[in-house]
């Protein structure tokens, strides 16, 4: 398979001749399965031999597996972090095609492992939780054991006392820097420390030992876009590319919608209710179904993108990316991103935030056109309506209304 992509007979054999020589041609077959462009696909072949020829090098053959020392070796001797990451993306591909090549490191290497994939599966399992929402739990909970192996050594969980918690939250707080960072982590320290005495690791419920940390929710105001830059923004998108119609569709979407990142992402096809002009939202935050209105505009942009520029594949999503290998969108980076191209593209300078701003922007909008707040919760789909009281402290011309006169002026 490695003719498809190079017509040299010595590079082919350079590169059959690494500790994944055997492998390499199937590599390449995946490859070209997947759609990916021929110069893409040589890059992550020039990669996967070079790092094959580091593997022989360090005295792997082609039929035992690699280590994880050699791997992480080879990505840490890289030049630039560039380097490394791309390194990283190749070899992650050949450990896709062939996990059987490459050794899993021992789980003794990581004590903590056992328990937390334990935890990982209490968390997903009894409680319900999405993955997302699960790796601040873990986080926080390896964290957690961490400090218990260096202030306890030796001792069992069983040994956490009341007086170990308050120095363990002293030392874990000390890393954070915000409100919100601090209620979580504090947050998180009560769910392990639930977990460790259901799971009969500690007799003592040491989570009502964990001070609570104040997180003001409305404290502060919510990033957003002013309308008209939102709106110069989507209209200065070229829709004579591919690109161009779907990132037309995807900011008239979130911009008229309030979708939220992951619900955007997961949208398929099928959601889309064309004579309706409605969409359906499944599995949303609130782990319930909405309905949200597709005005004609953003309707027209999307059946625009549908039709002429989406590409042809199986997969039902409806927004996928267009350079090959075709695939839908894994990662809340990959939109946001978008955004903020399309959002700098037209000028408008942002601070941080994606996607969100969008939704944000939306939401102060709508407020401020005095729509009922109930309406507004509804559309972006709070299940607690104080959540969307947030917006409130932005409509400047509804707040001067209730406004008191400035005592000796003017009247």
């Amino acid at each position: 398979m490695l003719e498809l992509y190079f017509k040299y007979r010595r590079v082919i054999a350079r590169f059959r001749s690494g500790a994944l020589g055997n492998e390499i041609d199937g590599i390449a077959a995946d490859l070209s399965r997947a759609g990916y462009k021929r110069g893409s696909a040589k890059l992550y072949l020039a990669r996967i031999a070079r790092f094959s020829a580091y593997a022989t090098g360090c005295g792997c053959s082609k039929s035992t597996p690699i280590p994880p020392q050699i791997v992480d070796r080879y990505l840490r001797a890289r030049p630039t972090t560039a380097a490394r990451w791309a390194a990283q993306g190749a070899i992650c591909f050949a450990a896709r095609c062939f996990p059987e090549r490459f050794a899993v490191e021992p789980s003794q290497d990581d004590p903590d492992r056992p328990l937390l994939a334990d935890y990982l599966q209490h968390l997903r399992v009894i409680r319900g939780l999405r993955l997302k929402t699960c790796e601040g739990l873990v986080l926080t909970a390896r964290r957690i054991l961490v400090w218990h192996r260096r202030h306890l050594s030796g001792a069992p969980l069983s040994a956490l006392v009341a007086k170990h918690v308050l120095v363990m939250t002293r030392d874990l707080l000390s890393g954070c820097r915000s409100d919100s960072a601090r209620s979580s982590t504090t947050s998180y320290m009560r769910s392990f420390l639930r977990y460790l005495h259901w799971e009969n690791l500690n007799a003592q419920d040491l989570a009502q030992f964990v001070p609570k940390t104040p997180c003001w929710r409305l404290a502060h105001l919510p990033p957003r876009v002013a309308w008209e830059d939102v709106r110069r923004a989507i209209d200065a998108i070229e829709t004579t590319t591919p690109s161009g119609m779907r990132d037309r569709a995807m900011m008239l979407l979130l911009a008229t919608t309030g979708l939220r990142n992951r619900e955007l992402r997961e949208l398929e096809l099928g959601d889309i209710r064309w004579r309706a002009g409605e969409l359906v939202l499944r599995h949303t935050k609130g782990h319930r179904d909405r309905v949200v209105p597709l005005l004609e505009e953003t309707g027209a942009a999307l059946a625009k993108y549908v039709l002429h520029a989406r590409p042809v594949t199986t997969d039902r999503r409806v927004f996928l990316s267009c350079v090959p290998p075709v695939r839908p969108f894994c990662h809340s980076s990959n939109i946001s991103r978008i955004v903020r191209f399309r959002l700098e593209r037209a000028g408008i300078r942002i601070q941080r935030g994606g996607a969100h701003l969008l939704r944000h922007s939306l939401a102060t909008r709508l407020v401020e056109k005095r729509l009922p707040i109930k309406e507004v919760a509804d559309l972006l789909g709070h299940r607690n309506i104080d959540t969307t009281y947030l917006y409130i402290k932005v409509a400047v011309t509804q707040l001067a209304d209730v406004a008191l006169p400035f005592p000796g002026g003017a009247s």
